[in-house]
């Protein structure tokens, strides 16, 4: 496809006090018609994304926004066009969003978006808004201190938790991964279990993270989990992490970092590149802590990954 074909759209998603997000019908007569999409549209010539955004979601609902802040960008490849969406999450704004077009809206919580169908162009923001900015990966060298890491990141609020598993000596018994997924479960914590446990893993309500070295093996998505991600490090890795059609990605190294003291970082510049090269949701990872966030999703980053930085800061 044509990158001159390209169109650039400015996309927001919307919430309201009760933590609802906004979305709306496309009509029938327009391509991808009858489908449930996230409102905003085109750039024209001359704006930036925010004045864009501004501009279409007052045409289109009657509010004015007050503030927003990156969530993905996001290159689809339909049969007969190219898009590129650019998509901040608001907020905050004034008015009260209608329909103004004639378009239907509805205010969803964000475990009911599974039941609208969106183009295929959206369904990667539908996974950016369900996963955390903050992603906590646990290791330890011995039991007791995978116990007491894990249940420093609960208690600081971490949603989102990847159970590495790689460095504890002796390797962890079944019975122990259990405990420490019935941990996660009773603080409504998501989990994600390591491919690196090579026994077998359970399923339900579990998520599975891949090493690159096991995902680039894969030809089709591991069935069952609640979520599938993998570590990427590079631009074919990402592009078999979306091929795969799994959650989301974790890109590292960005900075230096202890863990890995022989990898070379890929600098912010870099992994900017990689970020907008990505089909999903992807964190960043090595030598960050909560501070980058800001600078991660600027860079275009579903926002932090972190193994030390979690239970040192």
């Amino acid at each position: 496809m044509n990158d001159a074909k390209s169109i650039h759209v400015a996309v927001g998603v919307i919430t309201d006090i009760k933590q609802r997000i906004l979305i709306a019908k496309r009509p029938r007569h327009v391509h991808q018609g009858g489908l449930w999409e996230f409102p905003g549209g085109k750039l024209e010539a001359g704006e930036t994304v925010q004045q864009a955004l501004h501009r279409e979601l007052y045409e289109e609902l009657g509010i004015k926004t007050k503030c927003c802040e990156p969530l993905i960008t996001i290159q689809h490849h339909y049969p007969d066009k190219s898009v590129v969406l650019d998509v901040w999450t608001i907020a905050s704004f004034t008015g009260h969003a209608t329909g103004c077009e004639g378009q239907d809206i509805r205010w969803v919580n964000q475990a009911e978006l599974s039941n609208y169908t969106f183009p295929a162009a959206n369904v990667p923001i539908v996974k950016a808004i369900q996963l955390p900015k903050l992603y906590a990966i646990v290791d330890g060298i011995n039991a007791e201190q995978i116990k007491a890491r894990l249940q420093k990141v609960l208690e600081s609020g971490i949603a989102l938790v990847q159970l590495r598993l790689k460095t504890m000596q002796p390797p962890p018994a079944q019975s122990f991964i259990n405990e420490l997924i019935r941990q996660c479960q009773q603080s409504a914590a998501g989990l994600m279990l390591n491919s690196a446990w090579r026994h077998t893993i359970p399923t339900q309500g579990i998520g599975l993270h891949l090493s690159s070295a096991d995902m680039m093996q894969l030809t089709e998505r591991p069935a069952g989990y609640e979520r599938v991600s993998a570590s990427c490090h590079n631009q074919q890795e990402l592009a078999q992490a979306a091929a795969l059609a799994l959650d989301f990605a974790v890109l590292a190294p960005v900075l230096p970092t202890a863990s890995h003291p022989d990898s070379s970082p890929l600098g912010w510049e870099q992994a900017t590149r990689l970020l907008k090269s990505s089909l999903l949701p992807t964190y960043v990872l090595g030598g960050l802590g909560k501070s980058d966030l800001p600078q991660a999703m600027f860079c275009g980053a579903q926002g932090i990954a972190g193994i030390r930085c979690f239970v040192e800061e």
